[in-house]
């Protein structure tokens, strides 16, 4: 059975604000969902542990698609979400895959986190699939290798464009544009022609996703790397 861990945001405000933020559910639900119906072990991690908060954005009514809303509807899986993993816990060596969600809440609490710097080089070095959505992303920016490159130097890689963090009106508040700093780090970044469409990339073992709409493409993409293996 292959094994895949997901790892959401703890940062349930922007930092110096009380202007709520948190996991974007469905950049979950439709990654969860897609392996959820086959042979898989999912696991959920977050930063801190315990509960995983959830941005009221993407719990309105225009944001909530049905197969989001049905997962936000059943409390055994909200209860899961309720009690995660500090991924300081987590034993990365025993995973095919590590997911990162999105939402403005990993802006705060994804760059700089040494055990997710330490989990994507765990599992990628073993031959694993490392994946994130929008500004999962985040989680990605700062991961170095034994010689000091970034991880994400010289590979394809997509993540929220600067574009739409003007449209989401968040350019004010967030820490830095992921667009910028990805481009920042020597990577060769690239995104959908229009704003808010599914975009994927796919770079040896790396996938991103651009937005929310992209997370059942990222599962699609890392399902086939699976199935070559």
């Amino acid at each position: 059975m292959k094994k895949i861990m997901i790892v959401n945001t703890s940062t349930d405000y922007f930092e110096g604000s009380s202007k709520a933020t948190g996991l974007w559910l469905a950049e979950l639900v439709h990654f969860y969902d897609y392996f959820n119906s086959k042979n898989y072990q999912i696991d959920l991690f977050n930063t801190d542990g315990v509960s995983t908060p959830i941005d009221p954005v993407s719990l309105k009514p225009l944001m909530l698609d049905n197969m989001t809303k049905k997962y936000y509807n059943n409390q055994s899986f909200m209860d899961i979400l309720s009690n995660s993993q500090s991924i300081n816990e987590a034993k990365p060596t025993e995973y095919d895959v590590i997911y990162f969600t999105g939402g403005h809440g990993v802006m705060f609490d994804f760059p700089n986190n040494e055990a997710v710097q330490h989990a994507i080089n765990e599992v990628y070095n073993h031959g694993g699939i490392v994946a994130a959505v929008c500004h999962g992303i985040a989680a990605l920016l700062n991961v170095k290798d034994e010689n000091g490159r970034y991880f994400i130097d010289n590979k394809e890689i997509t993540g929220f464009s600067n574009t739409e963090e003007i449209l989401a009106n968040r350019k004010k508040i967030v820490p830095f544009m992921l667009e910028s700093e990805i481009k920042k780090r020597e990577a060769y970044y690239s995104k959908a022609k229009v704003p808010f469409i599914p975009y994927v990339k796919v770079d040896n073992r790396l996938v991103t996703g651009q937005n929310p709409q992209s997370p059942k493409q990222v599962a699609q993409a890392v399902d086939n790397i699976l199935n070559k293996n």
